[in-house]
This record gives C-alpha cells, sequence and structure tokens, in this order.
C-alpha cells in the first residue's frame, strides 16, 4: 500500500479489518475473547475487522493486545531533522512551523507617474 496507490478508505479499512481478523485467528482467539482483553465492546470488534470505522484509541487498544504495537513505528516513524536544521538547531528540538508567506498581489498596475 502506497500513497499513490488507487485504493479508497472504504477498501483500506476493509484490508486492516482483514489483517486483524487473521492475526486474531492465528492467535487462536475469539472476537469475545480479543474484544475483553483489548477492553473494547465484541462489537466494536467486530466492525473493525468488517472494514467499519472506529476511534483510534480503540484501534490502539485492539492492536495492543494482538502485541501490534510495535507496527505503528513502521506506520508513523518519529521524523529526523534534515543535516541541516540539525546545525540549526544544534540539540534544541523545534517548537514551531514556519510560515510560509504568499507574494503580495499588487492592487493596481504598474506605472511611472509621468503625469504631462
Amino acid at each position: 500500500m502506497d500513497n499513490k496507490s488507487p485504493i479508497g478508505d472504504a477498501r483500506l479499512l476493509q484490508i486492516m479489518g482483514e489483517r486483524i481478523s487473521q492475526r486474531r485467528l492465528q492467535r487462536n482467539r475469539s472476537q469475545a475473547h480479543l474484544a475483553s482483553e483489548a477492553g473494547v465492546s465484541k462489537r466494536t470488534l467486530e466492525r473493525v475487522e468488517a472494514g467499519g470505522s472506529i476511534q483510534l484509541s480503540n484501534f490502539i487498544r485492539i492492536l495492543r493486545a494482538l502485541d501490534l504495537l510495535d507496527g505503528l513505528d513502521a506506520l508513523l516513524p518519529e521524523p529526523l531533522p534534515s543535516p541541516l536544521q540539525q546545525l540549526k538547531l544544534q540539540g534544541r528540538q523545534r517548537q514551531r512551523a514556519s510560515t510560509v508567506r504568499e507574494p503580495e498581489a499588487a492592487s493596481e498596475a504598474w506605472t511611472w507617474n509621468d503625469e504631462s
């Protein structure tokens, strides 16, 4: 799955739900047992396995119960500053994003002010 793939959100949710279901079955756990371990309702687990949308906190609980939290580092790795930023920051952590300045639009056409 890459960013430029034509797979829609609904299909991605379905793929993720199938993978969670497969992992649950590999670990020989029922939906009720995994839901109880994760601290979510059985209906929530059924929804995610069917490709439905759930709260991110519930998704994290399910991943934790399946010992899949390490995969989140691959999903969202910690950003590393560029070498130039490392020199500028010299050990300090960046606190703000810089503003993007738009070029000012000319309100009037420029003239030479030749009033003869």
